[in-house]
């Protein structure tokens, strides 16, 4: 998975899955996204530090994509963060299986309205609010709405294989024998394998 030593991290070496097809990595991905629901998408601010905050994505473009599109407002602080640095972070975690996901990648601001239209909501217009000034109503219209598009580079995900309780179990087996524990799947999709989907997408479009 990396050029980390792997005799000294054996819990990566033995999680590491590497026998999946492109597709069949991606469909895991979008599988864990849509348990987990929300994200936290992390920028740097021009003074180096890192901010997260909670954020929904409107969704991958098709099955075959890992971009994430989120809407937001404009005039909130994490625009002039992506305006100085466009290299961000979102992670993904569903408690229930302890299932997590990583994405590092590149942020694409526009304000497509067939893009906003096609995934605008009601609900997402409750956090905009309707100023009462005849152009920031809080509907698709409202200049404050853009989108974000996060274009991936690197994705990491971890993909539990026991139940909650045979977790427990093994780990602690695992930890009376010495063995090491990784009661789950550490999956990679590098950017060559992410170009390749997107290709297919685009091919078959």
């Amino acid at each position: 998975m990396s050029s980390a030593n792997k005799t000294l991290d054996p819990y990566t070496a033995k999680a590491a899955k590497n026998n999946l097809t492109p597709q069949q990595k991606i469909d895991g991905l979008h599988a864990i996204i849509k348990a987990s629901g929300t994200g936290m998408l992390v920028t740097r601010s021009s003074d180096g530090h890192l901010h997260s905050r909670a954020m929904t994505p409107a969704g991958p473009i098709s099955s075959s994509q890992s971009n994430l599109i989120f809407i937001a407002n404009n005039a909130s602080n994490k625009f002039d963060e992506l305006q100085n640095d466009a290299h961000v972070n979102v992670s993904f975690y569903d408690s229930k299986t302890t299932d997590w996901v990583s994405v590092a990648g590149t942020a694409r601001i526009t304000q497509d309205k067939a893009l906003i239209k096609k995934h605008w909501s009601s609900v997402v217009g409750a956090y905009f609010g309707d100023l009462k000034d005849g152009i920031h109503k809080g509907n698709e219209e409202d200049p404050r709405v853009s989108i974000i598009e996060v274009v991936p580079i690197d994705i990491r995900y971890w993909k539990s294989t026991e139940s909650s309780i045979s977790r427990s179990i093994e780990t602690a087996l695992d930890a009376a024998t010495g063995r090491v524990s990784a009661p789950g799947e550490l999956i990679q999709i590098t950017k060559q394998e992410i170009e390749l989907t997107q290709g297919v997408n685009s091919t078959a479009a």
